[in-house]
């Protein structure tokens, strides 16, 4: 069986058999592929003893570890997975449980009381996810009896939610063979072999580490070591321990990073590449990252409705682009201006992907589809341009330009030149209204010392490398800046809390 003919998750686990699939850190437990493949048909099959039929949604709500990993792949064989962020309020659990019309709830047998608290109000009900100390998870009290039917590449393997700003998240449907395919891009992009250990340190409820960290992993016959939580203290402890060759994160979890490993190169012996996506990086970053672990580093770009990778900075000998995402990874890649038009290298527009990992549309929500979709590709609502050698430059969120007398500008391209002033450790940028040009720019920062910097200093600083209309007209320093689970900055947040404060 080759990566290209894997069309199911299913199909996944019939990789490696007595090679470890999966190391809980904490608890040392290690399980093999065999162990692994008959926890999830036991548990897919007590999901069918339990009424779970194909496109019923089994809402998951665990913490990360192998409980997450074993009732994702059950839910996706045996109906469809929904995984939710177990740290949600009662109110976002009573929606998303509403949403995605969740036949049944998994969750941990303690410490759940928001989560099954809402489900008793949806007359949703709820069943424990237990895991032995020999690492056997299972459905407590779940019935037997039926066996889960085989799932087809074209049905739905995974619901997630878009992390948007405004309005109300949106249904993204996953079907299994874009998982599939998306996981084998991943594994062709960096050579991932059975020789190739994961650390997974991203949430098990998001794209990132269900594909990029963990499912491309074990299609390819890896290990993925997965701690509960990330944690910075244990981090090179344990890629000591298990031989780590690689992990994935966000540029906030490589900053502490980077300060836990103190320059010592030595703490990152076994690791091959580091790589980073979700949140764009400052190029100085990288450098003293790459210094540092004395390792590639490889920025990539993806996204919930591509079933997460679209481009990536390839590993050597290729050449990797600081400030750029990479190239294409299994798709086509394009720039299109508002007309849907497609535009020439160098050129600002909207970037639009086409391919087999690309989710058809969103559920319920034909004005969002339309917008979305134009002759077969997908809108991203990222504006970027293609350079010379077809790498990806992102200059921001369509709906995040700032428009100023006419002008756009774009946020990313100020909050790049601001992290560039030594006392900057965050920053972003965003609009404002203004009454005679629109909008007019400002700033948030994070300083690395409280008083590092007065506004004027980095006003000033602005002036140095941006046209005078780009340059910030205030500045706010702030004690840190809102992100979302998965190290998105929540640029509207900050505006809106900013704004309101002035009155």
């Amino acid at each position: 069986m080759t990566l290209k003919s894997v069309q199911t998750l299913l199909e996944v686990l019939h990789f490696a058999d007595s090679n470890t699939a999966i190391v809980v850190p904490e608890l040392g437990i290690r399980i093999t592929y065999d162990s692994l493949r008959k926890q999830v048909f036991d548990m897919a099959n007590a999901l069918a003893s339990l009424g779970i039929r194909r496109g019923d949604a089994v809402a998951i709500a665990l913490p990360n570890g192998l409980p997450a990993i074993v009732t994702f792949l059950a839910a996706s064989i045996a109906g469809t997975a929904a995984p939710l962020n177990p740290a949600y309020p009662y109110e976002e659990f009573l929606f998303f449980l509403g949403d995605t019309g969740a036949r049944i709830l998994l969750c941990p047998p303690a410490g759940a009381e928001f989560v099954r608290s809402a489900a008793a109000d949806r007359k949703i009900p709820a069943f424990s996810v237990q895991m032995t100390e020999q690492g056997v998870v299972h459905i407590e009290g779940a019935p037997t009896g039926i066996s889960a039917t085989e799932p087809t590449a074209d049905d739905v393997a995974l619901i997630l939610h878009t992390s948007g700003s405004t309005g109300r998240p949106k249904r993204v449907p996953l079907r299994h063979f874009n998982l599939a395919v998306s996981s084998a891009n991943i594994a062709n992009t960096y050579a991932l072999s059975e020789k190739d250990v994961s650390l997974c340190i991203m949430p098990l409820f998001h794209i990132h580490g269900l594909i990029g960290s963990t499912m491309a992993t074990l299609l390819t016959g890896g290990t993925v070591v997965v701690p509960t939580k990330f944690n910075a203290l244990s981090f090179w402890r344990t890629v000591r321990e298990h031989n780590v060759t690689w992990y994935s994160g966000v540029p906030t979890m490589h900053q502490l990073l980077l300060a836990r490993a103190q320059h010592n190169p030595a703490e990152a012996k076994s690791l091959r590449f580091v790589r980073s996506c979700s949140a764009p990086m400052s190029a100085e970053l990288i450098r003293k990252i790459e210094e540092t672990f004395g390792v590639p580093f490889v920025e990539a770009y993806g996204m919930t409705e591509a079933a997460h990778q679209m481009t990536s900075n390839p590993l050597p000998p290729r050449h990797r682009k600081a400030g750029s995402v990479g190239v294409g990874t299994g798709l086509l890649l394009s720039i299109m201006d508002k007309a849907g038009n497609h535009l020439g290298i160098d050129k600002r527009g909207e970037v639009a992907i086409q391919g087999a990992n690309v989710f058809r549309g969103y559920e319920n929500n034909p004005d969002a589809n339309a917008r979305a979709f134009v002759n077969g590709w997908f809108r991203t609502g990222d504006e970027g341009y293609l350079d010379a050698d077809c790498y990806l430059h992102l200059t921001g969120r369509m709906k995040d330009i700032i428009i100023r007398g006419g002008e756009n500008i774009a946020p990313h391209e100020i909050d790049e030149i601001l992290r560039k002033h030594p006392a900057v450790a965050a920053a972003v940028t965003f609009g404002y209204a203004h009454p005679t040009l629109g909008e007019e720019v400002a700033a948030a920062v994070v300083l690395h010392e409280r008083n590092g910097a007065t506004d004027s200093e980095l006003i000033k600083h602005c002036r140095e490398w941006l046209a005078e209309f780009k340059v910030p007209k205030k500045i706010y320093v702030v004690e840190s800046i809102p992100t979302t689970a998965t190290g998105k900055i929540r640029r509207r947040a900050v505006a809106a809390a900013l704004m309101d404060n002035q009155g």
